[in-house]
């Protein structure tokens, strides 16, 4: 490769962030990599290298983010592609969530994000280019019943990219959030997914959606090598969207979500409008 690239890509030692670092490195790009334990990085890919830095970082730490970057800048020299991808599925009603439950979705899955965006940034602004992918889901924009506190991370991750990518367009930077379907991945296993562990017996339709997801575990749909080439490509766009759907599951729940929103904000117009002033 010319012109190889350091990528900096989180929660990379399963699922779609294994997928993206093995095929970043075997086509000549570096790529710092964190886990919340370094051993489960070289064990899935292999040990330190030219290209290859593993970082055992904990996200939800603002100073071992700081670290973390300030290891691969001095390793590498630049950064060009970030890659928010670490993260956990937590299901169970709001009723049924602790608030330590709760919080710890929102570390792990928003401020973590925050973190890395927050320490990255200057490098990229410094150099006047660059590229922030930001990993959600199709839950942040069409949630699933038994999920809210997972589709409220994500939904949060979406509009903080939305906002992001006006932010830093004037200094070249390209951001933009991927919202995947169900892949093949160990998502719904427990080392991805946390379920209320205080469930309510009155939440007959939340028990039945996780039983229906966990199901699917195995079957999905998406091959999340597929998709890893797909954000490889996304990064090399010239004009990247800032939103990016990944699977024909996640563009069925999105276009549904379209236009049960375009009918419901038709049907209560004369509602919404009547609280202007008049005259």
């Amino acid at each position: 490769m010319s012109n190889p690239t350091t990528w900096f890509v989180t929660g990379a030692s399963q699922g779609l962030g294994l997928a993206l670092a093995k095929q970043l490195l075997a086509t000549g790009h570096r790529v710092a990599a964190t886990s919340r334990r370094g051993s489960s990085l070289t064990q899935a890919i292999g040990p330190a290298s030219a290209q290859f830095l593993p970082l055992e970082t904990d996200l939800t730490s603002e100073a071992s983010v700081q670290q973390a970057v300030a290891h691969t800048i001095a390793t590498f020299g630049h950064l060009e592609v970030v890659v928010n991808n670490a993260g956990y599925g937590i299901g169970g009603s709001p009723e049924e969530l602790t608030d330590a439950e709760t919080r710890q979705a929102f570390d792990v899955n928003v401020f973590g994000t925050l973190n890395v965006i927050r320490q990255t940034m200057p490098h990229l602004r410094a150099a006047q280019r660059g590229h922030i992918i930001n990993i959600s889901s199709i839950a942040g924009m069409a949630g699933a019943t038994g999920w809210a506190v997972y589709a409220a991370t994500k939904a949060a991750v979406q509009g903080l990219s939305e906002v992001l990518a006006q932010d830093v367009a004037p200094f070249g930077i390209k951001v933009t959030v991927v919202a995947p379907g169900a892949f093949r991945t160990n998502f719904l296993t427990p080392e991805s997914l946390v379920l209320a562990r205080q469930p309510i017996a009155a939440y007959q339709q939340v028990r039945a959606s996780h039983e229906k997801y966990l199901q699917l575990n195995g079957a999905q749909a998406g091959d999340p090598d597929k998709a890893a080439a797909a954000i490889i490509g996304l990064a090399a766009e010239p004009n990247p969207p800032v939103h990016l759907l990944l699977g024909q599951d996640a563009y069925q729940r999105a276009t549904q979500k379209l236009a049960e929103l375009q009918q419901e904000f038709q049907a209560w117009h004369p509602l919404t409008v009547s609280t202007d002033f008049t005259g």
